[in-house]
């Protein structure tokens, strides 16, 4: 393989839990509860198409819009409180970027990945946002944005995702999908699943120049 692509929110860096805390403090305010269900819905969606959704199942279509904006907000304030690099993320990232290029490719708006990356130390990488591609993950615009940056081919490449919508974007991409699920009962079309990066053995071979 000649390049690696990885996932942000909840692959790179641990900020589910700031999306999971934002949404349940969004549906209480509506009066209902947020749990397993709908966190497998939302996770790995582009949070404008996750605030749609969340006012869809509060009955409230008309309020996708400013729950977008508190979303986004809340989810932020979060990442800025105690945002952490996720279990063996920087000796993996370490580990690649010594054999070949890395990006970040995410379905979250610049701002956020970039406050998420330089909080967990990965400020450096180069990202692909969904602000960048015209159409967010599932679809396949940010990994084949991704790979072009890198200047190598899909089809020679790996991405590393955490939800299912993300690897249906690696997959249409052509990448090799390795899943590190953050629910880990959700099922993902991958072609090697991984309780944690910390699990990732990458094969002996020359560190590049």
């Amino acid at each position: 393989m000649d390049g690696v692509v990885f996932d942000c929110d909840g692959l790179l860096v641990d900020t589910e839990p700031c999306w999971f805390a934002a949404e349940r403090s969004i549906f209480a305010e509506y009066g209902r509860v947020y749990g397993h269900a709908e966190q497998a819905q939302l996770i790995g969606t582009q949070y404008r198409a996750a605030a749609a959704r969340m006012a869809a199942m509060l009955g409230r279509p008309q309020d996708a819009a400013p729950i977008a904006d508190r979303l986004l907000a809340r989810t932020a304030e979060a990442i800025r409180r105690d945002c952490q690099a996720m279990p063996g993320a920087r000796e993996l990232v370490g580990a690649c970027a010594a054999r070949g290029p890395v990006a970040v490719a995410s379905n979250s708006p610049r701002a956020l990945v970039d406050l998420s990356l330089a909080a967990a130390g990965f400020a450096a990488l180069p990202v692909v946002t969904a602000d960048d591609v015209p159409a967010p993950k599932p679809a396949p615009d940010v990994y084949l944005a991704a790979c072009a940056a890198l200047g190598v081919r899909p089809a020679r490449a790996v991405a590393f995702e955490d939800s299912p919508t993300g690897a249906r974007a690696a997959r249409a991409a052509g990448l090799y999908v390795v899943a590190v699920p953050s629910l880990p009962d959700q099922p993902i079309d991958a072609d090697l699943t991984l309780a944690s990066l910390a699990d990732a053995d990458l094969p002996a071979g020359r560190e590049r120049p």
